[in-house]
């Protein structure tokens, strides 16, 4: 009985007569209402004998507002304009948030991919897209922010990710079955994997610095494998294609899951890292910010 006493109007009518109320027009609020003109006048002489009052006076060409028409049109604004904002509250909370990340196709596949389970875990509201290329991204150009950049130590583009290790890496088997390879001399039996850079200086130039350091710099391999991805060049170490250059921390995984080795000891320090890169008004984003602690997490742990 007492719900029967509450009863309240209909409310595809009360929206009607907000429309109405805010433009004191019938035509504009059969617009806003995707309605007939005449579909919107008689939903308000519903509604006004639904509550038995007069909302509105009809003036020639004209709407004007009456005294409980505009005590009506005050509380209809309120209540939409509230339920409007819960609304869209309710939408955001459910939109999923984005962080765009670029890197090198390399790191991608080798260290981040690995790893992203973890964060996708405890943050499954975050949708994570990685652009993996050897393009420098420019990060407000291309809406993307963060970047994981591979520099030189000494001109740092933001906090260190990890530095980087060189040694030779091969598959067991290879080391197995294959030619000795104990010495840095015996890798002129082997077929050698390397990364096809148009800048550098020579064929080995991936190999050079270790090489050179080994004493063996003007080493001639069996044969040489070039691939366009260094996760191509470690991904053919994996099948016993060769033997690579494998760079730390990025095969670490590999050697600690022994699908790789490194027969030959004594890694060679890089003069590169890699660096996080964050763009600076992607700051205010507590996903981005949270992923880039992570990032920073998972390489400390990982040494």
């Amino acid at each position: 009985m007492q719900a029967a006493t509450r009863r309240l109007p209909n409310p595809e009518f009360l929206l009607t007569f907000d429309a109405a109320a805010r433009h004191l027009s019938f035509t504009r609020a059969a617009e806003e209402r995707f309605v007939t003109q005449s579909a919107v006048s008689r939903q308000i002489r519903a509604l006004e004998d639904d509550l038995g009052v007069t909302l509105f006076e009809r003036r020639h060409r004209a709407l004007a507002l009456t005294a409980e028409g505009a005590q009506l049109a005050r509380t209809c604004r309120s209540v939409v304009e509230q339920l409007q904002q819960a609304v869209e509250q309710l939408r955001g909370a459910r939109q999923r948030r984005v962080v765009t990340i670029t890197t090198t196709p390399g790191l991608a596949a080798l260290w981040l991919i690995p790893r992203l389970a973890g964060f996708t875990s405890q943050h499954p509201d975050v949708d994570v897209r990685i652009d993996a290329s050897f393009e420098r991204r420019d990060l407000v150009r291309d809406g993307i922010e963060i970047a994981i950049r591979y520099g030189r130590v000494d001109a740092p583009v933001g906090p260190l990710l990890f530095e980087e290790s060189a040694l030779p890496v091969c598959s067991p088997a290879l080391r197995a079955t294959g030619p000795a390879l104990a010495r840095p001399e015996d890798l002129a039996q082997h077929t050698l994997l390397r990364l096809d850079d148009r800048s550098a200086g020579g064929p080995l130039e991936d190999w050079a610095p270790w090489l050179a350091a080994s004493g063996v710099g003007g080493l001639q391999p069996r044969a040489m494998l070039t691939f366009s991805n260094y996760d191509a060049v470690i991904s053919a170490a994996v099948h016993g294609q060769g033997v690579a250059m494998g760079r730390r921390p990025l095969v670490d995984d590999l050697l600690n899951d022994g699908r790789l080795v490194a027969p030959l000891q004594g890694g060679l320090a890089s003069p590169r890292a890699y660096f996080v890169q964050v763009r600076e008004d992607a700051r205010r984003r507590r996903e981005v910010c949270g992923f880039e602690r992570w990032l920073l997490e998972q390489a400390r742990t990982a040494h």
